[in-house]
């Protein structure tokens, strides 16, 4: 199953990590960091769509995507292109991230930025937020709903916002549950890597009119963007279409659809 190995990986990489930067050390940066950004109200629902743009570098869907020498540079392109917060991949081993992009970007945006990685232990929650971060991805369907809940609640605490991701019906009432105020559908299933473009629009009018509603995957095009406002969603969170392209002119195109 890809999102087991994929959050195996991640949590082995952590741990290799720990050794040389001990957990004590992590939470101290952590604590450390100015306050998080707000990232529920720059994604609060508006009457033109939002858009959370990604630093992807690959993907196991994908393979190689591009090299984006600075991300840094690739983020500010973002925000000036009209994205209302960053999502950094940091996953090393398929994505080809890191938490260096993500310190880079976070040091050089205005907007919030999100951790994007499979988190599954509270390690990777602090180093996140010692990193800058101000949201962080927790996939429902690669967490048990004990350990999804405490991390939930870990980074309620250290003042960032989760972004919980679902993928069913299931999954999703696990993220109201929670009471999530970002609640993401992601097009891709990450046990089989299928894509399912309709699945947002079966799924959103589950969505509480008190969460952000944010689709995820399967956004290439601006008649994309507008599937995805037609069948309620806040946000849309593009990766592909901006490493691929001219990330200012595409993110503007994006944001003029109407809806």
């Amino acid at each position: 199953m890809v999102l087991a190995d994929l959050t195996a990986g991640a949590v082995a990489d952590a741990e290799r990590r720990a050794l040389s930067r001990p957990f004590a050390e992590v939470e101290k940066a952590a604590l450390a960091r100015p306050s998080a950004k707000d990232a529920l109200a720059a994604l609060a629902p508006a009457e033109q769509v939002k858009v959370i743009a990604e630093v992807k570098r690959a993907s196991p869907s994908r393979g190689a995507l591009a090299e984006i020498p600075d991300p840094a540079h690739q983020a500010s392109l973002y925000e000036i292109g009209g994205a209302s917060a960053i999502s950094v991949l940091t996953e090393e081993r398929r994505f080809g991230g890191s938490l260096a992009d993500l310190e880079a970007v976070t040091a050089r945006v205005s907007v919030p930025v999100l951790r994007k990685d499979f988190i599954a232990t509270p390690y990777q929650v602090f180093e996140a937020r010692a990193a800058g971060a101000d949201l962080v991805l927790l996939i429902v369907a690669g967490l048990e709903p004990a350990v999804l809940r405490d991390l939930y609640a870990l980074i309620g605490e250290l003042g960032m916002t989760p972004l919980v991701e679902t993928h069913s019906a299931d999954e999703l009432e696990q993220a109201i549950d929670l009471g999530a105020g970002l609640i993401g559908v992601n097009a891709r299933d990450l046990k089989t890597l299928q894509l399912d473009r309709d699945l947002f629009g079966r799924l959103a009018d589950r969505i509480p009119s008190t969460s952000v509603k944010i689709a995820e995957s399967a956004v290439l095009t601006p008649d994309d963007v507008a599937h995805y406002r037609a069948a309620g969603a806040d946000v849309v969170l593009i990766g592909e279409a901006l490493v691929t392209g001219d990330p200012v002119a595409t993110l503007k195109s994006f944001l003029e659809v109407k809806g």
